[in-house]
């Protein structure tokens, strides 16, 4: 057997991978949108909403946010099949995990050490997104498959009525999240489970170590003489669920008790300011507890925003207050980059988390930014505004991606494209070659550093002898300096503490220029091998002519 082979999740097309751009951000200010007064100290203006394809946007946010997101929610379009019909079964799911797998691979870039992933999917591709998740991220970090009711109704047609989607978790890394992650509060009947039936000063309580258990040693078998007199000891194949000298203890320190007779077996006494304040989410989430699809179009965004048409089904804000409230803090950045009909920034900037979103369709601009103006006025009551208290606040950024760098002209040459002026040129040759942009106001050679000695200068200018000579002597000693220029002439080797590269030359290979659009709808595919047509029946064979 070939030691390469290993555990894995194969389709058509796995090895295949995009050449991704690094595109730039440009913003659009005409629909940037802050609140018109700060509402609170703790106001978010520097939210970023983008109208781009994802994969390019996610690639495009890589250089500056790259570990520093702490939670990412997506909920990617299901594949039902119904887009898929041309396709053969097995190349749909080819396709459909392919393009998942790319957005996936940067997203767990994106994440800080504590950060974590959360996939609402159904069931056509939640076993193979699970599989796929554990070679990405590793089966160790693979924290829970919550189930989420998302209609209590039900279809009488069905063979099996289906009321719920899978919210996948993934950590990036297991033991760092389970420390960061926050806990569930307790619900009434937990708080309830804390009584005082014997006026206990030190408040209410809860059984701790509860009498027997049905695993033990022998040690655990002692008697116990009650207040009563009476002498017991657990019954056959039972034991004391706590050893003798914590019993002992918590006698001395009146935390055993016996039942108001004295006569009953010990419980020990935990009381509610010693627990922890909260409980460990559980993987079950009800609709009344997080809502859903059909309470989010009725009952909220159908009155927030009545003049236009919603999603058929648009998450709950329940849902992604749950999810929001378990993964992150206030300050803390919430991803999303299949925005949808914006709910998960909606509920991030009511909860004081800063947010990005990306969103494709024309939707980012006709369903999005509308909802997120009425949530920045303090036009929304509907979700969790009255829960968490929310009256409107902060802002958002709101980007397009730029057009492709490269452009072909009339003789098909890849060329710097036309849209491009000097800065948006510098920009976008800092973020290829991993500089920060930074111009400095002072020093026209400074566009960009990547570190504090070593700079980067773009121009579209052909560099002479003597202009390299002069860039050489301001740079001086212990500095290094990358020069991207359409020409220069003169030996490059005569001064060490530069480096001269010819653009668009030194690019072309870098990319897949002019890829606009590596969107999930299968239009944008290619498509499938045409298979020869069926032999048609013989006449006759059926009575009116058509196939049985």
């Amino acid at each position: 057997m070939s030691k390469k082979q290993k555990l894995e999740l194969n389709w058509v097309g796995k090895e295949t991978r995009p050449r991704l751009e690094p595109r730039i951000l440009l913003e659009n200010a005409g629909r940037t949108y802050h609140a018109a007064t700060r509402v609170s100290e703790n106001d978010i203006f520097d939210n970023i909403l983008i109208h781009g394809d994802n994969l390019l946007a996610l690639k495009a946010l890589e250089s500056e946010y790259t570990g520093k997101v702490k939670c990412v929610f997506i909920d990617p379009p299901y594949n039902t099949g119904s887009a898929f019909a041309q396709y053969d079964d097995g190349l749909e799911h080819s396709i459909w995990l392919g393009l998942i797998r790319d957005r996936i691979e940067l997203i767990r870039n994106l994440l800080c050490e504590d950060g974590s992933l959360w996939i609402t999917i159904d069931d056509n591709e939640a076993h193979y997104l699970k599989v796929m998740c554990d070679e990405i991220f590793g089966r160790q970090n693979f924290v829970a498959t919550c189930v989420w009711e998302k209609d209590k109704g039900g279809r009488g047609d069905a063979d099996i009525s289906l009321s719920h989607d899978n919210v996948l978790v993934y950590s990036r890394d297991r033991a760092s999240w389970a420390k960061s992650r926050n806990l569930m509060p307790r619900t009434e009947t937990q708080l309830g489970r804390f009584k005082n039936p014997d006026n206990d000063p030190r408040g209410p309580w809860r059984q701790g170590d509860d009498g027997t258990a049905k695993s033990g040693t022998e040690k655990q078998r002692f008697p116990v003489t009650l207040p009563s007199g009476r002498v017991v000891t657990p019954p056959p194949g039972r034991f004391w669920a706590f050893s003798q000298s914590t019993l002992a203890k918590a006698r001395d320190e009146g935390r055993a008790y016996f039942g108001n007779d004295g006569n009953r077996l010990p419980i020990i006494k935990r009381y509610i300011d010693e627990v922890r304040d909260g409980v460990a989410p559980r993987t079950w989430w009800s609709a009344d507890e997080v809502g859903t699809n059909q309470q989010a179009k009725r009952d909220h965004l159908n009155k927030l925003l009545p003049n236009i048409e919603p999603f058929a089904t648009p998450k709950p804000e329940g849902l992604l207050s749950r999810i929001i409230h378990i993964a992150t803090n206030k300050g803390d950045i919430v991803l999303d980059s299949f925005a949808g009909s914006g709910t998960t920034g909606a509920v991030a900037h009511k909860m004081g988390r800063r947010w990005i979103m990306v969103e494709l369709g024309d939707h980012c601009f006709t369903h999005i930014v509308p909802r997120l103006k009425k949530v920045i006025d303090g036009n929304d009551p509907g979700g969790i505004s009255k829960p968490v208290d929310w009256n409107g606040g902060g802002g958002f950024r709101y980007y397009e991606l730029a057009p492709s760098l490269l452009e072909k002209d009339k003789w098909g040459r890849e060329v710097i494209s036309k849209e491009y002026d000097a800065a948006m040129l510098a920009q976008a040759l800092c973020k290829l070659e991993g500089f920060t942009y930074a111009p400095s106001p002072d020093i026209y050679w400074q566009q960009g550093h990547s570190s504090e000695s070593d700079f980067l200068y773009v121009t579209t200018q052909s560099l002479g002898p003597e202009e390299l000579a002069a860039l050489s002597e301001d740079v001086g000693e212990g500095r290094s300096l990358l020069i991207l220029c359409a020409a220069f002439r003169g030996n490059a080797e005569l001064w060490p503490n530069l480096t001269v590269r010819k653009i668009p030359n030194h690019i072309r290979s870098r990319c897949e220029w002019g890829h606009d659009d590596y969107s999930l709808n299968i239009a944008n595919l290619p498509q499938a091998e045409v298979k020869a047509a069926p032999v048609a029946p013989q006449p006759g064979l059926f009575d009116d002519g058509d196939a049985a």
